[in-house]
Order: C-alpha cells, then structure tokens, then sequence
C-alpha cells in the first residue's frame, strides 16, 4: 500500500491559480464519496476495485490504521484516569450523553461547541470527527435483517412498503460478513437469518445457565452468543481479537472491521483512491440542463476555502443526518427544497432505536468458577413479540443483550491492609440485561434547515425535531416489565429495574430521511439506493432505511452499499450513468 502522503489529494498542489478548464480537469474523478465511515468505506472499496478513480472526503481529521494515538495505553497513562474534565462536559455537551465518550477516545468525537445543531426535541447526535467515521466507535453487533423486517411496514399499513425483500439483499450479506468476519453461531432462528460465521465466543458458566433456565421456561425465546465484527481467526492483513474490550480507541491488531483497517486499505490497494480529510461537504452541484449532479462542493475546515469537485457518480454516506444536511442545502431551481426532493421525503422519517433498560440480578453459586478476557460482545436474545401472537399495546418488537461477571468484595472496612487484600478477590455473579426497541417512521420526526441562523462557516443550522411516540412508550413499558419477569421466573435473586427510555439518537442507529420506494411521489431513492430525481446519485448509508427493526442496522448498510455499487457500475458500462 503507498503512504498515505501520496495517495491523498494535497491541498497545497491545488492549482488555484491555472484557468478554470485545466482546474476542472485536476478536481475530476469517476467518483465522489462523502462520508468514510461503515457505508463510504465499502463504496470506496468497491467502487476502487471496480476501476474507477475515487475521491473519498471526510470532514475530520485523519486516522491512519494501525497507529490509533491511545490503543495500547494504560488507564494510569491518562491525566484523568479515563474520566471527563469539566471542559470536556462544556465542549462535547451533546457527546457526552453518551456512555462510550470518555477520556480515552474523546479524540475521535466531534466538538459540539464548534458544531452546534437546534434541538426542537432533545436528540443527541453522537458523531465522530475522523476519517473512519463511527467504524471506529461501532459496538460491531452484525445480525441480518428478515422478511419479519422488510415486509412490516406493509402488513402493519405504516408508512410506505420496502421496495426489496431479504432474498434481493442475501447475497449481499454473504459479500459482507466473507469479508469483514462475523463471529457467530449457526442457530436456526427464523426472524434472525443465519450468516457465514468464524467460530463464536464462548458464553460463561452462568450465561449458559441463563441460556438453559429461559429456554427451559420459555418456548418462544433462545439465548445466543452475540454476532460480532470480531475476528476470532485472523485473516489477511488482519490479527485476531486480543479480547481486550478497547475497540472504541481503534484495534491496532485490525481484529474488528472498520474503515481504517479494512476497507480503505483494500481500496488504496487498487491506487485508485484519493482521501482528503478536513473536507466539509456543503452541497451537491446539479447540472439543470443534463439534470444530472456534476460534483461537490466543500470548505476546507483548515483554511475555510471553498473548492469544487467533480464526478460522473456521487455516493453520499455522510451519516443520516449529515447526508440530510446536504440535501436540503443543495438547492437549484429545479430542486427549490432540496436536491432530490419532489416527494417532500428528504429529511423526514427520522428514527432510531429506544433503549434504556438496565435490569440486574444476583445469582447464586459458582464461587469457584470465573472467566478470562474481556470478551467483545454479549448474550442476545433475539426478537419474541408480535411474531406469532399480536401484542395489543404495540407494533413491532425488540431484543435484549446483556451478561454476566462476578462483582467485587465490598468490604465493611473501606481503608487499610483488609481492604487491599478484599479487592484481589471477587464477588458474587451478577446477571445483567439491555434491550433495544423498534421506532416506527413518522413523517413529522425530520430534520429541516434553519436558513436564519448560520454555523461557524456560513452554512444553515441543522435543526432536528425528533421525539419518540405512543408506540414507542408502550413497548419500551413492556421492556421493563419483561426483562424483570423473566429474572425472576428462572429463581434469579435481587432482581433490580430501571427502566428510562433513552431520547432519539443515543442509541446511534438514526436512519431515514431519504427512503426507499417504488414510487417517486412517496420516497426519495430506488430500489437500489439510486435518486429517483438525481440517478447519478446513491444514498447508501442510514438515509435509505424505510423501517427500523429492533436489529442493529450496520451490517445492513454494507450489504446494502456493495449491491448498489454493483448495480451503478454496470448502468455506467450500459451508459445510463
């Protein structure tokens, strides 16, 4: 692989001062991607190795794959001890919502003070400021989606129906999970497809007896080990996971798929990719008379100078809201309200996922026996509600995860030789649990533009008016009430609940805002994540998602963006594009 410095696009050689044809000619490429996260880092790949020359933009700093600057430090290496500094709370407000934000990784995050966005409703937009994106950041959780997911919207009369089924985005997931590595077990559950699988983690002692008593009380419940980007054999280029748990300060052994490990190498592989971090996209330039896209433009967030590029095929992955952004900012006179947006869709339908639980249990017995590592995934129980009988209070469904570990001693006496000696010796087992539900899409959840306020580089304020509904609420009751029946019907003790739903955003799975659909008057995008109105565009990251499922979108997106990549270069070799 070259470096770095030779395969990106250098600022300092842009030919500002040569006529505009023979700049036009140095800023063009086959392709434009915005965004390099899980989505634009598998356009990048797959657009690369197809031949064509790619330019991948990215608002943030770069990160180049193995050499993450806090990976391999020690809690005791940090001025603070892996905690938040009053500044960090002041400058990452909106981040800091977040469990995962935290001293060791803050580096990756956005500062909210330089990025503010209007909150009509609290949503916490959790974003990382990196070339990688939120591959970086991701928990990894890889399930597939099942035709209980694509066809729901059409058997409950919500919103618009999935222009695709699973067998249409099989395949794909085959793609996906030979190339990233899925570790998993083959469990024959129908509403969650078995994929191609590495060897799975091993659950401990008291997760398997948690397997056994629900399973042995409950016909409609199955515990499996959870499903994870994680390699548990290495694979070219690639070290298996050291099962360290650090993975949100980037993997220098690349034992989990991200952007920076695995797909923009594959794609520097070909030396057909250019990377320009400090790229901020501002909109998207539309041709009126050919009525086709004809680049970008961004703003330099260095030197705040705004250049144009150029490119017969553009693939936004920007992340849902991000892409939303500049939708509704690139406006023409045939697109007064947005590029794209004769369906009036472009940014409404925003969702994402509910969580909150926090249910715990002590379980007895088992003082001899422990576990090694620090496994990367959990116990997941897959979807049971409004499978076979229809819940009366709700659509749709969710998940739990979770799992178990042994507590510290806690001593009477809090100082001292005793307390020293107490702490190399554990406590008792404890059983935990989480959940995450299903958001319907509601046409008036959506992100808008206030056009009377202005960010730090002159752009609209994103203004997002979100709020979790009816549906919603009552499923996420259900949660709590579920999670602590179950505890106490298998004879766990101490059964302890919480159970605050969590405000949009925070689970980070937004998606919507650019949906897909049959119809141009009702959707934004084809079947294969292609404008209706703009067909040398593709929206390929959350934007495109029509429902939500209770299951982690991320494998989705990428078996979604291989199979619109493969479909755009073959309408480019049939001259459509």
């Amino acid at each position: 692989m070259q470096s770095l410095r030779n395969q990106q696009h250098s600022k300092k050689t842009m030919p500002g001062d040569l006529p505009f044809n023979k700049k036009k000619k140095h800023n063009t490429f086959d392709v434009i991607i915005v965004g390099s996260g899980i989505s634009g880092g598998w356009a990048a790949k797959e657009l690369c190795e197809k031949g064509l020359k790619v330019l991948l933009l990215d608002r943030g700093e770069n990160v180049v794959h193995p050499n993450y600057p806090t990976a391999t430090k020690d809690p005791w290496n940090f001025p603070h001890h892996i905690h938040l500094t009053q500044d960090d709370l002041q400058k990452y407000y909106v981040q800091s919502r977040h469990w995962s934000f935290r001293e060791d990784n803050k580096n990756f995050y956005i500062n909210d003070s330089d990025n503010p966005y209007e909150e009509a409703k609290r949503f916490d937009w959790i974003r990382a400021d990196v070339v990688g994106g939120r591959s970086l950041l991701w928990s990894r959780a890889c399930y597939r989606w099942s035709d209980l997911d694509f066809e729901a919207n059409l058997k409950d009369g919500i919103a618009i129906d999935w222009p695709i089924r699973y067998k249409d985005i099989a395949p794909w997931y085959d793609y996906v999970e030979s190339f990233i590595g899925v570790s998993g077990n083959t469990d024959g559950i129908p509403q969650l497809p078995d994929g191609i699988f590495q060897p799975p983690f091993e659950m401990n002692v008291v997760e398997k007896l948690f397997k056994g008593k629900v399973e042995a009380n409950y016909t409609d419940r199955k515990v499996i080990i959870g499903r994870t980007a994680n390699l548990t054999h290495p694979v070219k280029g690639r070290g298996q996971c050291m099962a360290r748990n650090l993975c949100d300060r980037g993997c220098p052994f690349g034992a989990y798929f991200s952007t920076n490990a695995s797909t923009i190498p594959a794609a520097y592989a070909t030396g057909n990719l250019t990377v320009m971090p400090h790229s901020l996209v501002n909109k998207v330039l539309y041709d009126e008379q050919k009525q086709r896209a004809k680049g970008v433009e961004i703003i330099d967030t260095e030197t705040n100078l705004t250049t144009e590029f150029y490119s017969r095929l553009i693939f936004l992955n920007a992340s849902t809201v991000a892409t939303a952004f500049i939708l509704l900012n690139s406006t023409s006179s045939r697109f007064p309200n947005g590029m794209g947006n004769g369906s009036d869709q472009v940014g409404r339908n925003l969702m994402d996922h509910h969580k909150g639980l926090g249910a715990s249990a002590s379980v007895e017995g088992f003082d001899d026996m422990y576990y090694y590592g620090r496994r990367p995934t959990n116990i997941y129980i897959p979807r049971f509600k409004n499978i076979q009988n229809k819940e009366p209070a709700f659509l749709r469904g969710y998940h739990f995860g979770g799992g178990a570990f042994r507590n510290r001693q806690q001593p009477d006496n809090g100082i001292g030789a005793a307390f020293k000696e107490s702490m190399t010796e554990p406590g008792g087992w404890q059983m935990n649990l989480y959940a995450f539900g299903e958001c319907l899409p509601y046409a008036d959840n959506r992100i808008t533009l206030n056009t009377d306020k202005k960010d730090k580089w002159g752009r609209p304020v994103i203004a997002v008016n979100c709020e979790f509904k009816e549906n919603e609420k009552a499923m996420h009751e259900d949660i709590g009430n579920t999670a602590r029946e179950m505890l106490e019907t298998i004879g766990f003790k101490n059964v302890h609940v919480s159970n605050k739903i969590s405000f949009p955003g925070n689970a980070n799975h937004e998606m919507g805002i650019a949906r897909m659909g049959n119809d141009p008057k009702t959707s934004v995008l084809n079947s294969f994540n292609q404008m209706h109105e703009v067909p040398n565009v593709f929206i390929t990251d959350g934007s495109c998602m029509v429902s939500g499922s209770c299951v982690n979108p991320s494998l989705t997106y990428m078996a979604l963006t291989a199979r619109a990549c493969d479909y755009a270069v073959k309408e480019m070799k049939r001259l459509n594009l």
